[in-house]
């Protein structure tokens, strides 16, 4: 099935503000932000701007309604059971260092945290500083020589103490898309909950997380089309009503004394002060976007462009792809490294060519030693991408490898 690319880069506006070849991949870092996000953005700065939720004029009602069906917008596409299932907030790191720090006093000296060596620092570092606090003990899945989670292996870190199991939904570095139903069963056996990263994964379609089991599931609207500075936690309802608050302040409390306070219902409770207001209109507006595609059309056309570049780098024999070389189970995201060449000056030499790729450690350095390498550099593919850009990082690589190599 064929994919309009034009017409989708069209609903980007970036593209058209280009003087010379660009070619963007380097979007699991952060995507471009589409028309109708950046309209709804501008919108509420300029002609709607007022704070949600107290005021009681005009415009602030208007704020606080569309606040509210921004919040549905994005609840649906992650199929949630009802808009105050999702806590608003500043983004994916944020989400999960909320889950994390809600969850901690459910944890005893000796519980186990069960994380993975496929995570971004984000799902790694708040449960090590819940743990260290809690007297808890960080554990980790091992990953397979092709950048999975190797969950043969699970018995071997999961036991009767683990308390939560918290993985990525889809590797930031290898593309690799988790197992979630296996890893689910398995959490299920010692009553562990399940949290799942979807940072990665929430860009590529419709997410239903009541289908996939997690008891938590956050995401990253930069990563989704929209403006940067907003992303979403989902948390199973009756699960959400029992957590505790994170941050204190304005707007999460139902009465305060100087004695004590009272705090509100979810999501309020976990909301606390003035949200980013605009960007969170701008992430609803992204959401609604995302739902309107043709995801059967737009996965294959990625899963194309993947094989298209992987086969290109199977091509040069200084290259070590680190991720699965086949295309099941994965996104279009390929990290590799060039023997005897950083993977920044890699990625400076391509941005001659005008690729935009990504060169380090990918916020992964767990996965980086697992591996070896210091650095990759990473393609990662959107919707508006296509075959152009593809054999423009070819190209452009071949040469940089006659250069520095």
């Amino acid at each position: 099935m064929s994919v309009d690319v034009a017409a989708i880069r069209a609903q980007f506006p970036i593209f058209a503000a280009q003087d010379r070849p660009f070619h963007y991949l380097d979007n699991a870092a952060t995507g471009q932000i589409c028309a109708a996000a950046a309209d709804a953005l501008l919108r509420y700065e300029t002609t709607a701007r007022a704070n949600v939720k107290r005021g009681v004029y005009r415009l602030a009602d208007a704020a606080t309604t569309a606040f509210a069906e921004a919040r549905a917008a994005i609840a649906a596409y992650l199929g949630a059971a009802a808009p105050d299932e999702v806590l608003l907030g500043c983004g994916a790191t944020f989400a999960l260092n909320l889950i994390a720090h809600a969850l901690a006093p459910r944890l005893a000296p000796g519980d186990a945290i069960l994380v993975s060596e496929l995570e971004h620092h984000s799902n790694i570092v708040p449960w090590q500083m819940v743990a260290a606090a809690r007297g808890a003990v960080v554990r980790a899945i091992p990953v397979t020589e092709e950048g999975r989670l190797d969950l043969d292996r699970l018995d071997e870190v999961l036991g009767a103490r683990t308390r939560i199991v918290a993985v990525t939904h889809a590797s930031n570095v290898t593309g690799a898309v988790t197992d979630v139903a296996r890893l689910r069963a398995a959490a299920d056996t010692v009553g562990a909950l399940l949290v799942l990263d979807g940072a990665q994964r929430a860009p590529h379609g419709p997410v239903d997380v009541r289908a996939l089991g997690c008891d938590a599931y956050a995401c990253s609207a930069h990563k989704m089309f929209g403006a940067t500075g907003a992303g979403a936690l989902w948390v199973r309802g009756d699960l959400l009503a029992d957590l505790p608050p994170f941050l204190g302040g304005g707007e999460m409390i139902r009465r305060v004394t100087i004695e004590r306070t009272s705090y509100a219902p979810p999501p309020h409770r976990f909301e606390a002060g003035t949200p980013p207001i605009g960007a969170v209109l701008a992430m609803g507006a992204a959401a609604r976007w995302l739902a309107a595609q043709d995801w059967t059309a737009l996965a294959g056309h990625e899963l194309r462009l993947t094989e298209r570049l992987l086969s290109g780098l199977a091509r040069e024999p200084r290259v070590r792809v680190i991720g699965p070389t086949g295309l099941q189970g994965r996104l279009g995201v390929v990290a590799f490294a060039v023997a005897g060449v950083h993977a920044h000056d890699v990625c400076q030499m391509l941005d001659d060519f005008g690729v935009a790729l990504r060169g380090g450690h990918h916020c992964a350095q767990p996965l980086m030693d697992r591996f070896d390498v210091a650095a990759t550099a990473r393609a990662s593919f959107a919707p508006y991408n296509d075959t152009a850009d593809v054999d423009a990082l070819l190209d452009g690589l071949a040469q940089t490898i006659r250069k520095l190599a």
